[in-house]
């Protein structure tokens, strides 16, 4: 409280308030444990823009020149959430004894310094610094685009050619090239800290183009230089166990790797375009894939209403939405629920994104005949009481998942359709019986992501 009371008698000694009012505004606060600052303006006993004036005044805050700054940790400053620190430009540099520090282009700007104060729970030592180290600052430890922009640096020093011709040793080489390596790693991390679904890399006429895609939309990324683009490919292609000389046909692949504390199973697929090879990448992270049904946003009665559906001992349970809607973590979610040693559960699925503890995953190869209907007539032979179908995609897959929902099974799947309604609708096209569909269906679950507000940023 030291610093409220002596703003207080900065506004005393100038005359812009009185004692008795000083003294109400602290009593106001004892209450409501608001800032001294934001007591007086609410009561009229000072104006903003000379309270604005009075702050500057006492914080007498010192420069620095972030660029000199050594030893700035990414905990620290990551205790401002990313849209706080752009929206006001700040940084949190150190961190002592409960103290923050933070760079502010606006030492003076309480709004600011109220909401850091509420988040962090910190005490604030406010210190100036210039916009544009700031700025450049919150780009490098929120995003890792410093990084990424030095590597990019580096990719177009080490270009010697473009376009040409080169064979598969070349491409090889290239790829174990160091900057190659450095510019793929900084693109993992940077999509992991942005919390990216998908990674796009779109060979153009005259460049490249990476986008991210985040909470459904794609956004523009800073792009390898085109003359690194194959290198970068042919990196990704390895990683993937794919056929580095293949590059006229499609190709599909994993990567699994460690980004921080998150152990990420990546989807590669590559297809040919007239300008090269695109790459689209999707990131699966287990924390996000294995959530509890209550993490899911359920209301509590449709919540209620799912766990019953899982708790039946046969029926069909189906989810449906646009794909990249979730439906695979809401599968996830109800198998565990209801996993226990007490019962069998089955899942065909492609791929198999996460392995389940307790639980059989099979993958289907369509290429040696191991496909959704193969599988599943097999199923029914290992005794299982729930069976998961990843996704209901030809007539026969249906028709079999429907028969075993009828003879004591619970099957769970998914189909893509917009809405409840139109899943009855293309199975009848499929040419499932419609009064098969009515003593096999326990629930219809038609769901799609939607994008959250931050904490921190929200307002009323």
């Amino acid at each position: 409280m030291a610093e409220r009371y002596e703003l207080g008698q900065l506004l005393l000694m100038k005359g812009v308030i009185t004692q008795e009012q000083l003294d109400n505004a602290l009593e106001i606060q004892k209450k409501t444990k608001k800032f001294l600052g934001e007591i007086l303006v609410e009561n009229g006993y000072v104006s903003r823009e000379t309270l604005l004036e009075c702050l500057t005044e006492q914080k007498q805050a010192d420069f620095v020149k972030l660029s000199k700054v050594k030893g700035i940790r990414p905990e620290v400053v990551q205790l401002i959430p990313e849209a706080i620190a752009r929206r006001y430009c700040v940084l949190a540099t150190a961190l002592s004894d409960d103290v923050l520090v933070v760079a502010m282009k606006d030492p003076a700007d309480i709004v600011a310094i109220d909401t850091i104060k509420r988040i962090t729970n910190k005490r604030i030592k406010v210190v100036r610094a210039d916009e544009k180290e700031i700025l450049d600052r919150i780009d490098r430890y929120y995003s890792g685009a410093g990084d990424l922009t030095e590597t990019i640096a580096a990719l177009q020093q080490d270009i010697e050619s473009t376009e040409e011709e080169v064979d598969v040793n070349q491409l090889k080489t290239a790829a174990e090239d160091a900057p190659i390596i450095k510019f793929v790693n900084s693109m993992f991390i940077q999509a992991v800290e942005k919390r990216a679904t998908d990674i796009h890399l779109e060979p153009m006429q005259d460049g490249v183009s990476m986008r991210f895609r985040i909470d459904g939309v794609l956004h523009e990324m800073q792009a390898p230089p085109r003359g690194a683009y194959a290198g970068v490919v042919t990196r990704l292609k390895i990683m993937a166990s794919l056929d580095i000389g293949e590059r006229r046909l499609p190709q599909d692949g994993r990567i699994k790797i460690r980004v921080g504390t998150k152990d990420l199973d990546i989807r590669v697929s590559t297809l040919p375009t007239i300008f090269g090879e695109k790459v689209v990448m999707r990131l699966l992270d287990r924390e996000t894939v294995l959530l509890g049904l209550e993490q899911l946003g359920f209301e509590p009665e449709e919540l209620k209403i799912f766990k019953d559906a899982l708790l039946k001992p046969y029926g069909m349970i189906i989810v449906t939405g646009p794909t990249g809607s979730g439906k695979t973590t809401t599968l996830y979610a109800g198998l565990n629920f209801i996993n226990s040693p007490e019962i069998n559960i089955v899942t065909i699925e492609d791929p198999v994104e996460y392995a389940i503890a307790g639980i059989n995953q099979v993958m289907v190869k369509p290429k040696i005949g191991l496909t959704f209907p193969a599988v599943l007539r097999t199923l029914l032979r290992q005794d299982p009481d729930v069976i998961m179908v990843g996704e209901i995609r030809d007539l026969e897959t249906a028709q079999i998942a429907v028969q075993a929902s009828l003879t004591g099974h619970l099957v769970i799947t998914t189909l893509h359709t917009n809405d409840t309604v139109s899943s009855i609708t293309r199975l009848s096209y499929m040419g499932v019986e419609p009064y098969l569909l009515a003593d096999s269906l326990n629930l219809i679950l038609a769901q799609r992501l939607v994008r959250k507000i931050c904490p921190g940023c929200k307002e009323e």
